[in-house]
């Protein structure tokens, strides 16, 4: 008799202590439905600035503090919109929404970008008179940042098309994970329906068939759609390299890393020195299969224990996390704890139709939020973890600069999460050394190769794969499916060495499980340069304590003030190198030393219980 698969209960029946405060953003969907009433409105009215901008200080002034308002109100009615999708799939009014957000927003960048040829002709001398006034001191960041990419700045008829385009490009950022939320079908494993919000506890399980049928189930899903899928994603590539021509840039690449004064060679320096260090990954999938006596590793074997899992719940990992963070001081961990707390800025609840993933969401500066899926393991911690360094980096810059200091970039991003995590983990490592806690500290251990595992194996490997592909493009070539999957399949084969066995046409479908990570371009290698900024930063805690909170603090509640570059460099990390990414490698090779020594030890013992 076969036994009925589990499955999980709808979005209505998810406990409110599990699920995020949206009500703070709106009341009601009554609310947000007026609201869609009056800002098409107030967006065009931004229209009627043009042709005064140049007129006087004041007019300047008066068309930043309107369009400032306007894009506040937009944020948060696009993250209502967004948040409602995220945590049903497979709800269509839902989706309508998020639609109709995309739509406005593209409406408001079209009218904005229409105004910035306008600004920007206003003569140097003067824009500097102005900029000397105090009334222009929280405005001088970003004129300063739009004076400085003047030069792909086109003319106010090619700016406003450029603007109206946004919303049809960002089609196919839409259909993927409609796709990929509403329409894929996973099928089961180990008799529970396969979903995006559990996949990973599945193919973590402590049953090789378990985790085999989910990650094979999951890749399936996928393969059947590939064709429709590689079509979607050179859309994409094409749309990028349209506008980085439209806008004069040498290469899509640079237009995306321009804005932010990062160079080029960041994003080639941490690819190369990936691929110089992978044999430390070749050494750990080894160690890995050691550890699980198989006799070989395949890729649904990345995520299994190599100890019994300790369940973790909700309650323990805030606590965890809240002990870890003390040396940030009484009220950073007061208020973080309160945020995951009784504030209720986080969505864990497991539901169906509630999307893969997790992120942070600065709320149109309400209340940050996070999303995830509590899965009740190391991971989910971890998870957590990442999630609040995104929320605490939003309430602390938001609250240190108005809404008119630009909001920090992705690159600084990365670096506040990947730091919680790295600073907690060091916490509980201590904690289980000191109580000569061994299967803990191999479950720390586990944890921290899986967050690297992401954001130092996968994320790279998918940086590669988009550099690629887009230098593929704008050489006039093409990207069909057979060629995705190959070309995936050869950049994971480099970091998996001879320790995986690897199936390579379901490996080779990696590219299509993600969303965010592809189609907002050249966003993966983020992750990578954060994680390694993020270690740097803890390493000056060693040192001196005091001085490392207050720096690293300093780098929170700058937000978008600096560039990251400069951010990174006042706060003593130079990310135009390649010693931070270097410096963790030897971070990944010492955990990898240690459980290599912690399994020699294992053997030992073994051995000396089976010895007569």
């Amino acid at each position: 008799m076969t036994t009925p698969a589990k499955t999980l209960p709808p979005r209505a029946q998810a406990p409110t202590e599990q699920t995020w405060d949206i009500e703070a953003l709106y009341a009601t969907p009554d609310d947000w439905t007026a609201e869609a009433g009056r800002l098409p409105e107030a967006i065009d009215a931004l229209s009627a600035h043009g042709g005064r901008l140049g007129r006087g200080p004041d007019a300047l002034l008066a068309y930043l503090a309107e369009a400032d308002d306007v894009l506040l109100r937009m944020q948060r009615f696009a993250s209502y919109a967004s948040m409602t999708a995220s945590v049903d799939g497979r709800d269509a009014v839902a989706a309508a929404r998020r639609d109709a957000a995309n739509g406005l927003m593209a409406r408001l960048g079209s009218v904005t970008a229409a105004l910035q040829p306008e600004l920007l002709a206003i003569p140097d001398d003067v824009l500097d008179g102005w900029l000397a006034q105090p009334e222009f001191a929280d405005q001088r960041v970003r004129l300063e940042r739009l004076r400085r990419n003047r030069p792909h700045v086109r003319s106010a008829e090619v700016e406003a098309l450029l603007g109206a385009v946004q919303a049809p490009f960002a089609s196919e950022r839409g259909i993927h994970p409609a796709l990929a939320n509403m329409d894929l079908r996973f099928g089961t494993a180990g008799g529970e329906v396969i979903t995006q919000g559990n996949v990973d506890r599945l193919t973590a399980s402590a049953d090789r068939e378990v985790r085999r049928e989910a990650w094979e189930h999951y890749a399936d899903a996928h393969l059947a759609a590939k064709h429709a899928q590689a079509a979607m994603y050179a859309t994409n590539v094409r749309q990028n390299v349209f506008v980085a021509r439209a806008r004069q840039y040498p290469d899509t690449v640079t237009a995306s890393l321009a804005p932010d004064a990062i160079p080029v060679e960041v994003v080639t320096t941490l690819l190369d020195t990936y691929r110089a260090n992978t044999p430390t990954w070749h050494r750990y999938w080894r160690v890995r299969r050691e550890w699980l006596g198989l006799p070989d590793l395949r890729e649904y074997d990345v995520k299994a224990a190599l100890v019994p899992s300790r369940a973790v719940g909700y309650a323990q990992a805030v606590e965890w996390i809240a002990q870890g963070m003390a040396p940030l001081g009484e009220d950073y961990v007061r208020e973080m704890r309160r945020g995951l707390t009784t504030d209720r800025w986080v969505d864990y609840a497991e539901n169906d139709g509630k999307r893969q993933g997790a992120y942070s969401n600065g709320g149109g500066r309400v209340k940050p939020f996070i999303f995830m899926t509590w899965n009740g393991t190391m991971n989910s911690y971890s998870t957590l973890a990442h999630e609040i360094g995104h929320s605490m980096h939003s309430l602390l810059s938001t609250r240190t600069h108005p809404f008119s200091v630009p909001r920090y970039t992705l690159f600084h991003a990365e670096v506040a999460s990947n730091f919680n995590q790295a600073m907690v983990r060091q916490h509980l490592l201590e904690k289980a050394r000191a109580a000569g806690d061994t299967e803990f500290e191999v479950q720390i251990i586990e944890e921290a190769l899986s967050n690297f595992h992401r954001y130092f194996f996968i994320m790279p490997t998918l940086a590669a794969f988009e550099l690629e592909c887009y230098r593929r493009i704008e050489a006039g070539g093409t990207l069909s499916a057979p060629d995705l999957i190959t070309l995936m399949a050869d950049l994971l084969a480099q970091g998996y060495g001879d320790g995986v066995t690897m199936d390579r046409e379901r490996s080779g479908i990696t590219w299509a499980e993600f969303s965010t990570h592809l189609y907002a371009n050249f966003y993966a290698y983020q992750y990578a340069t954060g994680i390694s900024a993020a270690h740097q930063l803890l390493a000056q805690f060693g040192q001196d304590p005091e001085a490392a909170r207050m720096t690293y603090l300093r780098f929170l509640e700058s937000g978008g003030s600096l560039d990251p570059i400069d951010a990174l460099k006042e706060a003593g990390v130079d990310m135009l190198s390649a010693g931070p990414v270097e410096a963790t490698f030897r971070t990944l090779a010492g955990y990898v030393d240690r459980l290599e020594k912690l399994l020699a030890e294992r053997k030992a013992g073994q051995a000396a219980i089976q010895a007569p």
